[in-house]
């Protein structure tokens, strides 16, 4: 239990810094840096060498690391392990600053399917990535910000004036969930004599630089709950974006750690996978594939060579999945109900919502088993429809043999999540297992 905790504690530091997709995967870039993976330039010719590690960003907010064995002779085919790193939210909208009554309230607008009323009467902010053009060779650059302070609330209507809200509330998007910014004495500052507005000078001031040099930005909001371990054995963590930091953290971690073998490994952190993953750096686009083909190509393999690579490879799509819920556990399955601290959860569904068949459930079964970690399994009540994830997308560019995976949780979806204190070091063994195969 206490390696258990320890590894809980920094799985919640690492979701504590990182309030975006882009700073998850600027936060997992540093980590692999400083286990001596070298960044590759998807616009520049790539030179590879075997032996080596090295990562590829794609648009600030999804990251590819691959590992190559010391001699191609050893490599039977690629190991690829993929999560993405965004999370149910709200973007900031163009022109934000809304005014009524005494009231700035900011203009927002859903990213995903979150839990509405979770978002209600918390500290939020907001975090994300502001774009500027350097003024010498007209380039356009990114930079992260974070206001790192409570500054929003999206307040609830009273119960007085909503009298059958605890009899089930439908929450409109543009009336119910704006958050509240400040009063009206606040809006159109003009600290730099253009009448840039009171937000985008906080947000210009936390970023360092001139609000007018700003000229886009892609900025969300966030909790500022911070996550907790509790229970009465503190067997129970709390956090926002369980879903699916968790898994991020747990394959990223083990993929820097892990020396590969017989294959050479891979990490794909995907962005856009609560929207529909249909992006430039999603896992529907060609990015992973991509990938493969460079590789390919910079250590002279043939066409036919990099087919048989894939071929005879294996891809973990890791995506947190429903724990059996304490108070209504008529939801889950009758037969396969995982439960928080149960292990890793194998997750099947017939219409290839998820893409394991009984192959590579044997095969991650057998992972399980070599690193001594429970295995659970998922699959919908069948009068409840559920989601779907990365797998059958990313199976759809990249032929490779899959799974689908996760770890359990409940409330997936809510601001803040619940998960087990054991199970990301779980995940972690049975990674490093995998990498190192």
């Amino acid at each position: 239990m206490k390696e258990s905790m320890k590894c809980a504690e920094e799985l919640l530091r690492f979701i504590k810094d990182c309030p975006s997709c882009y700073h998850v995967i600027a936060k997992v870039a540093e980590n692999y840096r400083a286990h001596g993976f070298t960044e590759l330039d998807e616009r520049k010719t790539w030179k590879l060498a075997w032996g080596k590690s090295y990562y590829v960003i794609r648009n600030d907010s999804a990251l590819i690391a691959f590992r190559l064995p010391d001699k191609k002779e050893k490599v039977k085919g690629w190991h690829v392990a993929a999560a993405h790193c965004d999370s149910p939210t709200f973007k900031v909208k163009e022109n934000p600053e809304r005014s009524a009554d005494a009231y700035v309230t900011l203009n927002v607008e859903k990213y995903g399917g979150m839990i509405h009323s979770t978002w209600l009467d918390r500290p939020l902010s907001v975090a994300g990535r502001i774009a500027m053009e350097n003024e010498k060779t007209g380039e356009i650059r990114t930079k992260l910000v974070n206001v790192d302070r409570d500054l929003l609330v999206i307040p609830n209507l009273a119960i007085h004036m909503n009298r059958d809200v605890n009899k089930g509330m439908e929450y409109k998007p543009q009336t119910d969930l704006q958050p509240l910014f400040a009063l009206k004495a606040a809006e159109g500052k003009k600290s730099d004599g253009k009448g840039t507005s009171a937000f985008m000078e906080i947000v210009a001031k936390a970023a360092g630089v001139k609000p007018d040099q700003i000229l886009g930005n892609d900025l969300f909001l966030y909790v500022r709950d911070e996550g907790r371990i509790l229970g009465a054995d503190g067997e129970f963590i709390l956090s926002p974006k369980l879903d699916d930091l968790q898994c991020v953290y747990a394959l990223t971690e083990s993929h820097a750690e892990t020396q590969p073998a017989a294959y050479a490994t891979v990490c794909a952190i995907f962005d856009n996978e609560e929207v529909g993953s249909g992006s430039n750096q999603g896992a529907d686009s060609t990015f992973l594939e991509d990938v493969f083909l460079r590789v390919g190509e910079s250590l002279g393999m043939s066409a036919a060579k990099q087919k048989e690579w894939i071929a005879a490879g294996y891809l973990i799509s890791a995506d947190n999945a429903h724990a059996v819920h304490p108070n209504h556990p008529e939801k889950a399955d009758p037969t396969n109900r995982p439960c928080l601290n149960g292990g890793p959860v194998l997750k099947f569904n017939c219409a290839q919502k998820y893409v394991t068949d009984g192959v590579t459930a044997a095969k991650f079964r057998s992972l399980c088993k070599r690193a001594g970690v429970p295995c659970q399994t998922y699959v919908n009540h069948s009068d409840v429809p559920g989601g779907s994830t990365l797998g059958n997308i990313s199976a759809s560019h990249v032929s490779i043999p899959s799974v689908d995976v996760g770890l359990p949780q409940l409330a997936m979806h809510s601001a803040v999540e619940t998960g087990g204190t054991k199970d990301t070091l779980m995940a972690m063994k049975v990674m490093k297992e995998y990498f190192s195969e």
